[in-house]
């Protein structure tokens, strides 16, 4: 019977971390990012500046093979969504190697660092275990997706077209 608890407890804690969330933590909004000219902002201040538009959070390194991979895919939602903006965050671990991947990969779109990658506090509080990630924010900036990844681009224009 104990087992069986356990394994009830451990299940239901599992997909409760997997939930999709329509809201930002305040410890996730009080984090610092770095932006383009090396200033720290606040995650809350970068999305408070598109407030009134939809936006796609992408989550992203330089050295993630699978982000590199989706970068078409993102170049195309952003082709066929004009309207929508879009935002990276890097998990680089350098400002140096961030900088040259937003060359390299001619991302198009405001450009932040995370200071301490995935693993680091802003990472822990959006449950960000995968790059790439995407998470997209309506115009009333609730989360309208918080879970996506690079096999999810239908779900993100799905997304995308419901909450025009």
């Amino acid at each position: 019977m104990k087992k069986t608890i356990a394994l009830f407890v451990a299940l239901a804690s599992f997909s409760c971390s997997k939930a999709q969330k329509n809201e930002f933590s305040k410890v996730a909004l009080a984090e610092k990012v770095i932006s383009m000219d090396g200033s720290e902002v606040s995650f809350e201040s970068v999305l408070d500046k598109y407030k009134g538009k939809t936006v796609v959070l992408e989550f992203w390194a330089s050295w993630c093979s699978d982000c590199v991979k989706a970068m078409p895919k993102i170049k195309e939602l952003q082709q066929n969504n004009p309207d929508v903006v879009y935002v990276f965050f890097s998990c680089d671990k350098t400002f140096d190697k961030w900088k040259e991947g937003i060359v390299k990969h001619e991302l198009k779109g405001e450009n932040f660092l995370i200071k301490e990658g995935m693993k680091g506090s802003l990472g822990k509080s959006l449950d960000l275990d995968w790059i790439p990630r995407y998470i997209v924010v309506d115009k009333k900036s609730r989360i309208s997706l918080y879970r996506a990844i690079e096999t999810d681009f239908e779900l993100i224009q799905k997304t995308l077209n419901d909450i025009k």
